[in-house]
């Protein structure tokens, strides 16, 4: 039994040896007062707490509102106290739960007026109030029609949610370009290309995401495998003509890069530039090998890209040396004894 249990089960014992205590001194009368007066006492400080906060926030009628069920509440603790007129409990008890009950059904739809909340979704609508009508209409889980609502609110994102959990996704997507093309934002490119990717209509999301990557150029990698997925083989080679414009400048400033470089060189088959870059990127690792030796095995790599297969094994056998020292190392380190000498 963990602590929170057992301090649980503590604390309940202790609150029935009181009750027992007040019932044998007293009898259940008593108990019932005790329950009552500590009731309304609790409901009494709370209510006088968010009755000062409200007020103080400047919200006058909700300050107004729960002042009065303050009072009627501190009623209740005076004649619990004094144990009079207990119909009148009754009733400030009932009052209460009928209040929260209230409360809650108020607060689940916070957007709609009391008058609102008693008609349909289709008599919001046709009376123009479109906000209480797609608010209706998701509840009631008809999210399509409650895209149809937003829409006409021009609440484009917001449509797009509805489309989305209703299983439009092309809809969905159509709104999001719709976006683009009015914010020029490219997160709605990225978006667009995710919906119509979910919506099956591969051609469109490569199409969006190709929008996005004339803006984000490291996408164009993903354009060119997704247009090869399509078996559009001359978009797939200039997505991927495009990748490698935008690989060898970043690879000027980090040559990690050259890796990239080479890969996608090789791949349009420009053997001589792949070379280069591969070259390039031996360099580098070789650089920073001297400060990192986990940096040896990326050295291997580069010599088998440029197919020296001997000296990538040679350097691949001093990685696999250096990462068996770390190893040996750490599970010395993990053996020491503790501080308690166990």
């Amino acid at each position: 039994m963990d602590k929170l249990k057992a301090y649980m089960i503590a604390f309940l014992l202790v609150v029935a040896g009181v009750a027992a205590g007040i019932v044998l001194y007293g009898g259940w009368k008593l108990l019932l007062q005790v329950v009552l007066g500590l009731g309304f006492l609790a409901v009494t400080l709370v209510l006088l707490f968010f009755t000062g906060l409200t007020l103080y926030a400047g919200s006058w009628k909700y300050g107004a509102l729960l002042g009065l069920f303050t009072l009627i509440s501190g009623y209740g603790l005076y004649l619990s106290v004094t144990w009079q007129r207990l119909d009148v409990i009754a009733g400030m008890i009932v009052l209460f739960v009928l209040a929260v009950v209230f409360g809650v059904w108020y607060i689940s739809e916070p957007d709609l007026g009391l008058v609102d909340r008693f008609k349909s979704a289709e008599s919001l609508e046709r009376a123009g109030k479109y906000k209480a009508a797609a608010r209706k209409y998701e509840k009631a889980g008809n999210y399509e029609k409650a895209a149809e609502m937003y829409m006409k609110l021009g609440w484009m994102e917001s449509a797009a949610w509805a489309y989305e959990k209703a299983g439009k996704y092309e809809k969905a997507a159509e709104i999001y370009e719709k976006l683009y093309e009015k914010e020029k934002d490219t997160y709605y490119l990225k978006e667009a290309h995710e919906y119509w990717k979910k919506a099956g209509n591969m051609e469109r999301a490569a199409k969006a995401l190709e929008k996005y990557a004339e803006e984000e150029p490291w996408f164009w990698e993903d354009v060119a495998k997704l247009y090869e997925e399509l078996k559009e083989e001359e978009k797939a080679r200039e997505a991927w003509e495009r990748a490698l414009e935008y690989y060898r400048k970043e690879a000027q400033e980090e040559g990690v890069f050259w890796e990239d470089v080479g890969n996608i060189a090789r791949r349009l088959g420009r053997e001589e530039l792949a070379r280069d870059a591969y070259g390039k990127f031996l360099e580098y690792c070789l650089k920073e090998a001297e400060e990192d030796p986990m940096w040896w095995k990326h050295v291997a790599e580069a010599y088998e890209y440029l197919g020296e297969k001997e000296k990538a094994e040679e350097v691949r056998k001093r990685y696999e040396e250096y990462r068996r020292k770390i190893t040996e190392t750490s599970e010395e380190t993990s053996s020491f004894p503790g501080k308690d000498g166990g």
